[in-house]
């Protein structure tokens, strides 16, 4: 997993440099047993091709729907803004769990896939819920009748006392949506993935599943990876400042997302570029930019956006974090097809200011991580790639950016990170996020 090398010029730089890249009657039988099973095959062939005629106008067809109610014994708290927060998940939980056993328990339990709290705003002070539910269904013909029933069904059961909760029956809405923006919406959660990580502690990093990191992306210049960026909205990513000393012209860059530089699942063009004010190369302090998408990038289950942490959050020294990026496995080696993972351990800023590590450049705005042995490090092409966290719910947290270190994977040299926590304010500042 890499850094570009600076010009000869640089060399006295080498140690603190940037982490960027570039068988007659026996045979009648025969024959008759033949014919037969001639006409069987034909009469088989026949149905068979007469189902498919009967099913491919029709097919499975995945059908959504939003629906919104207001909840009268929950009180509003600003809380719920936060997809992250402790009070939103068990809220979603609860309203989650409510619509699946609405239709688990009815003759949809076959068509109903999954429902999800989208959104939650206030009325009078309570609560209302937004959420989106999922069906797949085998006659799209029939969606008028199939809609009916699920509104028929909702109806019954989001009225008055409903277990815990108490609906106002007024209230409920219904309504259907496309496939593009509620997949959007069922995938908009911060922190969350699709597969579970398997923490494989290899140098160099190991070969990431497809939508194991869903926030990952490439900056590219003229379809050549430079710099690894993180998706934190439909239309800003964060990335390192460094990325940018050549070319700050956003019209030289675009953005691949997906698991293989060679092949990505989708491409988009860059409208701003924002690098820190304070940001001056050589020095690394301050390395960090944000990133504004030409156009917004649809949520889905590969495509996710990680969650930002809050200015006061911390990560306990030894903690695990995971760093990804198509960075090089050695000090100018080649840059992977295949998105990289690695498991690394935070290294508390003392420790990292020791003359014989980095001999006190290491400010507050900056995070170590790796192993003071070595072996696994962030390398060539991993600049400006995530540092990511899990807290106690799975969730997934941007805590560092990739930006320098002294080659890649000496002892006593962990990579060196800014601390998206430190900045959370100017993030907040430019993107509004």
């Amino acid at each position: 997993m890499a850094k570009e090398q600076p010009p000869r010029r640089e060399q006295a730089w080498i140690s603190l440099q940037n982490r960027r890249t570039e068988s007659n009657t026996k045979m009648r039988l025969t024959r008759c047993g033949k014919i037969t099973l001639g006409v069987i095959i034909t009469v088989a062939a026949a149905a068979i091709i007469g189902l498919i005629a009967h099913f491919i106008p029709y097919g499975k067809t995945s059908l959504y729907y939003h629906i919104s109610f207001k909840v009268n014994d929950i009180d509003y708290n600003s809380k719920f803004e936060k997809p992250y927060s402790q009070e939103y998940l068990d809220l979603n939980k609860k309203i989650v769990s409510l619509i699946n056993e609405t239709f688990h328990g009815s003759k949809l339990r076959r068509q109903y896939v999954k429902s999800h709290v989208v959104q939650v705003s206030r009325a009078k002070g309570k609560v209302v819920i937004h959420a989106v539910l999922k069906f797949i269904f085998c006659h799209k013909n029939k969606a008028a009748k199939y809609r009916d029933r699920i509104e028929t069904i909702l109806h019954q059961k989001l009225n008055g006392e409903t277990g815990s909760l108490h609906i106002d029956s007024p209230s409920f809405k219904f309504s259907d949506m496309k496939m593009t923006t509620a997949e959007n919406l069922l995938n908009t959660c911060c922190g969350h993935r699709t597969i579970t990580f398997s923490g494989n502690k290899i140098a160099g990093g190991t070969d990431a599943e497809k939508g194991e990191w869903p926030w990952q992306a490439s900056l590219q210049q003229n379809n050549v990876h430079r710099c690894g960026a993180t998706l934190i909205s439909n239309n800003w990513l964060v990335t390192a400042a460094h990325c940018f000393i050549k070319d700050n012209n956003p019209r030289g860059w675009n953005v691949s997302f997906g698991l293989l530089l060679n092949d990505p699942q989708t491409q988009k063009k860059i409208k701003n570029i924002i690098i820190h004010e304070d940001y001056h190369y050589p020095a690394h302090e301050h390395d960090i930019a944000v990133v504004n998408l030409s156009s917004p990038i649809l949520y889905t289950s590969d495509i996710r956006r990680v969650c930002l942490p809050e200015a006061n959050y911390t990560v306990s020294p030894g903690s695990d974090v995971v760093v990804t990026g198509w960075g090089t496995s050695k000090s100018d080696g080649t840059i992977p097809n295949i998105l990289q993972k690695a498991v690394v351990k935070i290294i508390d800023n003392k420790t990292c200011n020791k003359e014989e590590i980095y001999s006190g450049v290491i400010t507050p705005g900056m995070l170590c991580a790796g192993f003071l042995k070595g072996k696994v490090d962030a390398c060539q092409g991993d600049s400006g790639g995530p540092l990511v966290h899990a807290d106690h719910n799975g969730i997934w947290f941007l805590v560092g950016i990739v930006s320098w270190g002294d080659e890649c994977a000496l002892p006593n040299k962990p990579g060196v990170y800014t601390q998206v926590a430190y900045y959370r304010d100017w993030i907040m500042s430019k993107t509004g996020i």
